[in-house]
């Protein structure tokens, strides 16, 4: 059995045995793309058992045993901490709120694309090395400050202590902003989309919708959870005997069936 994966002009192909894949499919690619006036890099070309793995659009796909894992690779860990670098260097003698506010946008985008994969342990330590840096970034601005005066000076304003600072919003109200946190990265598991299911046909609009919930997402079938009672009350609930709203029971519970 033979499945391909294409996204722009990156794919790859998987086949039962190497042989097929360099006798049958590689020629026929390279024809397909001969006739459109395209040629296929030998360079980037890889041919790989899955226990040896492989990288594809910046994630590593190995099989360790029967488990598949999928990761960020290397290089795209010391990419975006060398972006990071470049970004925090260029604003050295800068406000901190200039400094967070352009390095918001590359850690969010970088976090949300890894999140769906197993990150949990590159994203503490892509997290640490951000904070070593950005504690360089403070000393240089303030050589002759000590360590607690930089921490309560840039550390102070958010609840969770990371890098950030008091400013003004446009009504003029105080408020913090601070650098995002890569280590705080909700990892959400993607569930596969029902084979059958059609987002055009009336029946399965209801599905498509619960799959848009945030809980079933994030939390385990069948784990007790706590949830907002009413006032100043809690309770728990079992997700997979329980019957609640399609933000915590019912959509894990329906959409897990597939």
């Amino acid at each position: 059995m033979r499945h391909a994966i294409r996204y722009a002009d990156d794919f790859l192909v998987t086949a039962a045995s190497k042989e097929i894949l360099e006798q049958k499919v590689k020629p026929v690619i390279v024809e397909f793309l001969r006739e459109r006036g395209l040629k296929l890099s030998e360079e980037k070309t890889l041919i790989t058992h899955i226990a040896q793995g492989f990288n594809f659009l910046g994630q590593r796909v190995r099989k360790y045993g029967n488990k598949l894992l999928i990761r960020p690779t290397r290089q795209s860990v010391r990419s975006v901490l060398e972006k990071a670098r470049h970004l925090i260097g260029k604003c050295r003698g800068l406000a901190a709120a200039v400094l967070i506010r352009k390095l918001n946008p590359l850690l969010r985008g970088w976090a949300n694309y890894h999140r769906h994969v197993v990150s949990k342990r590159v994203f503490d330590r892509v997290g640490y090395c951000l904070k070593a840096m950005i504690g360089r970034w403070a000393r240089r601005n303030h050589p002759n400050k000590s360590r607690g005066w930089i921490k309560r000076r840039y550390h102070c304003a958010d609840q969770h202590g990371a890098f950030s600072v008091w400013t003004q919003d446009r009504e003029g109200k105080k408020r913090g902003l601070s650098m995002y946190s890569v280590a705080r990265t909700v990892i959400e598991r993607h569930i596969k989309v029902r084979g059958e299911a059609n987002p055009y046909q009336p029946e399965n609009i209801e599905y498509f919708e619960k799959r848009r919930c945030f809980a079933w997402r994030t939390y385990p079938v069948g784990k007790t959870r706590a949830f907002a009672a009413g006032g100043d009350k809690m309770a728990t609930q079992d997700a997979a005997t329980t019957k609640s709203d399609c933000r915590i029971a019912s959509a894990e519970v329906d959409l897990r069936k597939a």
